[in-house]
């Protein structure tokens, strides 16, 4: 129940642990395809160069960045977490001209706040987070990306924890591009990075004056080996590949409207036990993720010793805070797999436990009610 990487369904380290086959077998050629249409369907598009990096989340943030950023290239990236910092860190490195724009950690950007990054830098690329896993604060993206395709930049999104757990919509909502990673809302072992890129996107790629930084994130070459010429690039994780399959597989077996459904009302639920030991989110109100719930850790209550016997005594794992909330939060995943009702209810729990060995007042069984009263409406 941390902030990634998530249980792992059973059927997933099922499918993880079937007969490697070659990279370019006709049959493993025919399961990516039909991976591929699922990564579509999954980020809500119709992009062609929609893939599986061969490598984990941040693998996926140096290949949207260093495909899209030339050195020179301004551009404005949206910090009010670690992940935002870190897409900065990648674009200098890339040998882009950074802006950043700052939010105190655990709020969001508005509409405004983004023209006026957008008069002073003339951005080529807009990079923004829209789960900020640090902080648990939900961006929205649909009016952002208006008034970033307005000013004539491209827009480029962090789904690493968004994806799965809540609705992300990359054709209706104009995204350029977009990556995620597979260990969080999609419940398998980290290692894969899905990506997409518009085609707007693939037309600034296609037409850059130096070649892409990196050899092995050239998304010109990955086309040749994800498109129809199949041509060969490097050796793929095959078995991660079938974990993924059967990842998605079991996402739309479930439905995504029930799968968002079910983050939102185990998040409600927890929300509401916590409310009533008087815990409170760190992220802004209207603006809290379902699937990464960061609290405030109440005054006189130790953070390390409660994490310390959460996962020793009772086997349950959560996040501590990171940057400017070290100490301050513990960060609750309710991702995937993860989050289910029971993990709720014990979590719980065993929380009111530790609460009342280290003498914080509160009202014993309080929590479960509240949670219990949610799931009964």
């Amino acid at each position: 129940m941390g902030p990634g990487p998530s249980d792992v369904h059973p059927r997933v380290l099922d499918a993880l642990g079937k007969g490697t086959i070659g990279h370019l077998d006709p049959y493993y050629l025919e399961l990516m395809d039909r991976m591929q249409q699922m990564l579509r369907d999954l980020f809500q598009t119709a992009n062609r160069m929609t893939i599986a990096i061969s490598a984990t989340g941040s693998a996926g943030m140096e290949a949207a960045v260093v495909n899209l950023i030339e050195p020179g290239d301004s551009m404005l990236v949206c910090v009010n977490g670690v992940f935002g910092m870190r897409m900065a860190d990648v674009a200098t490195r890339a040998g882009a001209a950074v802006t950043q724009i700052k939010r105190p950690w655990g709020e969001v950007f508005t509409v405004d706040e983004l023209k006026q990054g957008l008069a002073q830098a003339k951005p080529k690329v807009v990079g923004i987070v829209m789960a900020e896993t640090s902080t648990g604060a939900w961006q929205p993206i649909e009016e952002i990306s208006r008034v970033v395709h307005e000013a004539g930049s491209l827009l480029l999104v962090d789904t690493v924890t968004a994806l799965g757990g809540i609705p992300v919509e990359v054709d209706a909502w104009n995204i350029d591009a977009v990556y995620s990673g597979t260990q969080k809302c999609l419940s398998c072992p980290p290692g894969l990075a899905p990506v997409s890129f518009s085609q707007r996107a693939l037309d600034v790629i296609l037409h850059r004056k130096t070649k892409v930084q990196s050899w092995y994130l050239d998304i010109n070459l990955l086309a040749n080996y994800w498109g129809t010429d199949r041509v060969y690039h490097h050796t793929a994780p095959v078995n991660m590949t079938y974990a993924l399959y059967e990842a998605l597989r079991i996402i739309f077996e479930e439905g995504l409207d029930k799968c968002f459904a079910r983050h939102m009302r185990n998040h409600q639920a927890l929300r509401a036990g916590l409310a009533s030991l008087g815990i409170g989110y760190a992220a802004q109100d209207g603006h809290q993720l379902p699937m990464l719930n960061a609290v405030r850790i109440p005054d006189g209550v130790d953070d390390a010793a409660t994490r310390s016997a959460l996962l020793h005594r009772f086997g349950i794992e959560i996040g501590a805070g990171l940057g400017e909330f070290r100490g301050k939060v513990w960060r609750i995943g309710l991702m995937g797999y993860s989050s289910r009702a029971n993990n709720v209810l014990l979590f719980l729990s065993v929380l009111e436990q530790l609460l009342a060995e280290q003498g914080y007042p509160f009202e014993h069984g309080s929590s479960i009610a509240a949670a219990n009263a949610v799931y009964a409406t």
